[in-house]
């Protein structure tokens, strides 16, 4: 932690409100560029030999992620009802703490489609929902891609796969070494005439950028990496962005409210201190970059006399089109053991499915990856769920685990302007502000695409020479990792929140900047596109910055 310290009172260049894949990147880009960045994070910040492999604590204690005891939800799927708390388990769930949800994800980081940008030209309305194009395109986004593969550092395999999208450059690593899971994936996948590559990962398969190769500890998923293998911002453009002596990394800092002055500009943003102590960080401009859930929070929790219904809410907007991505799974045991508890979560992937096909009868596709899932613990939680959960039939399928896999079959999710973040009349945090409430019901293409999916992980397995084959039950979301779309970019004022920079209409020093930017879902892994998005929108936010136009 080698950054300068800033006073409150020091009028800064920019103040960065979060710290994860997004605002790592922001911190970085500008620091380096030349300009003073103060970045406030509500979690704390760890060092390496802090983190933990308990299962318990990081998946059912909140340890390192939001805690609903301190941060509570109210969910509910139908908009007009009320929104009841969601309990031990929230409805949005991220990371907490410097580097956000890039120190706990799987680290896959496939890039999307060029079809993805377009998909609205290509296949027309779609009843009941904000379907649109994106207001860049694939090309636009390509440099920032690469930029995301190198200076973030993703293992792959460039034109394994007839699917991707053109590249300038290939992968800075070697893919990692396959797994059991991976073997059974291609396997099968090939018997049926599909086409399975390695997985691009943002886990260094050899030394990289000074951060060393993966030890295959098999903690990735929900984990944070002490190895510092697994590309967190926490450990690569944040300690580069301090490295600079312009960036300071404000941990525990609880942003409350953006501030505008009497032109109706950002002046600075009020946070609670880690005892609870109001302050007020003043900046030239604020880019908030704190998920697609707390953003939308913060700019409906800004409303003021100037902007009544929430900051840069002129278009009605802010907190709406929430979309989730919905993954369904396919479980398999096999006669020998595969001990998939072991490396990464994922080595092969299948994208045969990722265009949506109107013939299918419903919009959607997707990629299909091999992995074990989460340890130990959730696994016997999940099959409790589904069969005995108690005695020797339960024993005896326990000791099923290390024979065990599963197929993620990732998926789209429709926008729907219903489908929403908004501010709880009722209920309050541990800080006495709104607590977050999502309203939420999946479209039905979004459950038809889940089956689809599903359906084609079931064969695969099968073909791969699976003893059993189980689905999970395909039901209706209220839980999700994956924020997009609650504060969406567009050429128009009237229908989006940001412009194709970010920047939003309503506000021209105020920039967004993470999950919430997305008009489209992708296809379940939206880590890297976010990234390359945040690369793009600090190059021309800097470059306004230069030209006097913040």
């Amino acid at each position: 932690m080698t950054g300068r310290r800033y006073r409150d009172s020091t009028v800064v260049d920019f103040v960065v409100v979060g710290s994860g894949a997004a605002g790592g990147v922001m911190a970085r880009e500008l620091a380096v560029a030349g300009f003073s960045t103060v970045v406030l994070e509500q979690g704390s910040r760890l060092t390496p030999d802090e983190f933990e492999h308990d299962e318990l604590k990081y998946w059912f204690q909140a340890g390192i992620t939001n805690d609903p005891g301190r941060s509570p939800q109210t969910f509910r799927s139908d908009p007009a009802a009320t929104a009841m708390p969601t309990g031990t388990r929230p409805a949005l769930w991220y990371a907490r703490t410097v580097g956000g949800s890039s120190t706990h994800f799987t680290a896959n980081y496939w890039r999307f489609h060029e079809i993805d940008f377009v998909e609205r030209s290509h296949l027309g309305a779609i009843a009941g929902t904000g379907f649109e194009d994106w207001p860049i395109t694939y090309a636009e986004l390509e440099p920032y891609y690469t930029k995301v593969e190198w200076d973030i550092g993703v293992s792959g395999l460039a034109g394994a796969s007839p699917f991707d999208p053109p590249r300038t450059r290939p992968y800075p690593m070697p893919p990692l070494p396959v797994k059991s899971s991976g073997v059974l994936l291609e396997r099968g996948a090939r018997k049926l005439g599909l086409h399975p590559f390695p997985a691009p990962m943002a886990i260094n398969s050899q030394p990289h950028r000074g951060r060393p190769a993966c030890i295959n500890c098999g903690f990735c998923h929900g984990y944070a990496c002490e190895v510092q293998a697994k590309a967190s911002t926490l450990f690569n453009m944040i300690p580069e962005a301090e490295a600079t002596g312009r960036c300071e990394i404000r941990a525990n800092s609880y942003v409350v409210r953006i501030d505008t002055d009497a032109k109706g500009r950002a002046s600075g943003v009020a946070y609670f201190d880690v005892h609870g102590r109001e302050h007020f960080q003043k900046a030239r401009a604020v880019i908030v970059a704190a998920n697609g859930a707390e953003t939308p929070r913060l700019l409906l929790a800004s409303a003021s006399p100037q902007y009544p219904d929430g900051l840069a809410n002129s278009s009605g907007l802010v907190g709406k089109y929430l979309m989730f991505n919905y993954s369904s799974r396919v479980d398999a045991v096999f006669e020998h053991e595969l001990n998939e508890f072991k490396s990464v979560q994922v080595t092969r992937v299948v994208h045969d499915f990722y265009d949506a096909d109107p013939r299918r009868g419903f919009y959607g596709g997707g990629g299909i990856d091999a992995r074990i899932g989460p340890q130990p613990a959730i696994w016997a939680q999940r099959l409790s769920a589904d069969g005995p959960a108690w005695g020797a039939a339960f024993k005896a399928r326990l000791r099923e685990f290390p024979r065990a896999m599963n197929l993620l079959c990732h998926g789209t999710s429709l926008p729907v302007a219903s489908n929403a973040v908004s501010l709880d009349p009722t209920l309050k945090d541990a800080w006495g502000r709104p607590a977050i409430r999502v309203t939420y019901k999946d479209h039905p293409d979004d459950l038809a695409n889940a089956r689809f999916m599903q359906d084609r992980g079931v064969e695969i397995m099968q073909a791969a020479g699976a003893q059993r084959v189980a689905r999970a039950p395909i039901r209706e979301q209220s839980f999700s990792m994956h924020l997009l779309g609650t504060c969406r970019m567009g050429n128009d004022a009237r229908t989006s929140v940001v412009d194709r920079y970010h920047r939003t209409h309503d506000v021209p020093n105020l920039f967004l900047c993470d999950g919430s930017s997305l008009v489209t879902s992708g296809r379940g892994q939206p880590t890297m596109t976010i990234q390359a998005l945040a690369f793009r929108a600090a190059e021309h936010i800097a470059r306004f910055a230069r030209a006097g136009e913040i």
